[in-house]
């Protein structure tokens, strides 16, 4: 069984941040109907190469960025620019659980969209709307960008290596890290204001913001600086709170080691021969290799050249020191631990024959089910919604589609 399948969601976001928070409703079970404008839909689908192959290896018309973020969705191409394309959304509105919006703040306001008017359709509607700022602030009406979001916000100014190292300077994260935990947030807040709505009876509105969730999420690092008041700086592969924490060279190429605690220093420094280490008055703590840590550090890195990394690995691993090696992405699908968890799936596509997908990445116990559909091709779903939702006939959808509405 789905775990949401009485609920029908309005999706009118393109990108990233929108889609990932309505990917993981439709993976839950939900009803997740995108709306597209017809002829170019989700800027998406356009952002390749690469495109996803098909039956005969050649490259097809849905590009890998858009096949990320909308599994499981059912596409409707519908122009609500217009006043009888807006009339036709209001209908499906009165129908809907939720609608998630990620356009200009007041941007849907002059089309009839907007929560006011469509809280006097169905007062049950929760109301998402994500952008780059929020509706409120001197910022409001800015367009907000993943990267724009990561300099603002602060993340680019404690991620890369420090100034005065090789290539130091700031460095945005190599995926578009505000956008995905943006969604996240998004959908959390969803599900949240879903079960309030059973016994409230009432939707809400939601407003979430990239820069918000940038700020929130800086977690330790943030907290750090409210205690301190000290800016916090780019530490490259190690940590600001804790020692060792970091990316080492062994004398055949990389590996992370984590230490988390006293007792994996003391393993640590048992597999490294050096047990001495761990006794030592400048190093027994946490809060003492911290504030040695150029000191310890240069000596840890020399003990490492006398292995290598798969062998230290599992000795490390023998002992429950947390580590491991850097992979490139053809490593982690060939991981034996990602491959027994089946986090490469294959499904079926309409166009296609099948796309690869990364499975959605929480399981449930008993009989409820994570769905893995794939992404729809655009307007693949149009007649259906139209039909089944509103009741239309196939000559009235037909005289839409001469008008342009779909």
């Amino acid at each position: 069984m789905s775990l949401l399948p009485d609920i029908v969601v309005l999706d009118l976001t393109r990108v990233l941040a929108g889609p990932w928070c309505t990917q993981i409703l439709a993976d839950y079970g939900a009803t997740v109907i995108k709306i597209e404008k017809p002829g170019v839909g989700d800027d998406t689908r356009h952002w390749g190469p690469p495109y996803a192959l098909d039956a005969d290896g050649k490259p097809g018309s849905e590009a890998a960025y858009y096949l990320s973020a909308n599994r499981g969705k059912q596409s409707v191409t519908l122009d609500f620019s217009k006043p009888e394309g807006a009339a036709l959304l209001r209908q499906l509105v009165a129908q809907a659980d939720v609608l998630i919006e990620n356009y200009k703040v007041g941007s849907l306001k002059k089309y009839g969209l907007d929560y006011a008017a469509l809280k006097e359709i169905n007062p049950r509607l929760i109301y998402c709307s994500i952008t780059g700022f929020g509706q409120s602030g001197p910022y409001a009406a800015r367009p907000g960008y993943d990267f724009a979001i990561q300099a603002i916000g602060g993340l680019m100014s404690i991620t890369g290596e420090a100034d005065d190292m090789p290539g130091g300077g700031p460095q945005k994260v190599g995926i578009a890290v505000v956008d995905l935990t943006t969604g996240m947030y998004a959908c959390t807040a969803i599900l949240a204001a879903l079960a309030n709505r059973g016994s409230s009876g009432l939707g809400r509105y939601i407003d979430v913001a990239l820069l918000d969730v940038q700020v929130a999420m800086q977690a330790n690092v943030g907290m750090n600086y409210l205690v301190s008041d000290k800016l916090p700086k780019r530490w490259g592969n190690a940590h600001p709170n804790i020692v060792p924490y970091q990316a080492f060279k062994t004398g055949d190429g990389n590996i992370v080691i984590a230490v988390g605690n006293d007792g994996q220093f003391a393993s640590l420094c048992r597999v490294l021969g050096k047990p001495e280490w761990s006794a030592d008055v400048r190093f027994a703590s946490n809060p003492a290799r911290v504030e040695q840590r150029e000191l310890l550090l240069p000596m840890i890195a020399q003990a490492l050249q006398e292995w290598s990394s798969q062998a230290l690995a599992e000795a490390l691993d023998a002992v429950g020191v947390p580590c491991g090696p850097i992979n490139n992405l053809a490593q982690v699908y060939a991981d034996p631990q990602v491959q027994a968890r089946q986090m490469r799936c294959d499904v079926a596509h309409p166009s296609l024959g099948s796309v690869p997908q990364v499975r959605h990445p929480v399981l449930f116990s008993g009989d409820a089910i994570v769905a893995m559909r794939s992404p729809p091709t655009l307007g693949q779903h149009t007649d259906a919604v139209l039909t089944e939702q509103l009741g239309l006939q196939a000559d009235q959808i037909k005289a839409l589609r001469r008008q342009g509405l779909v």
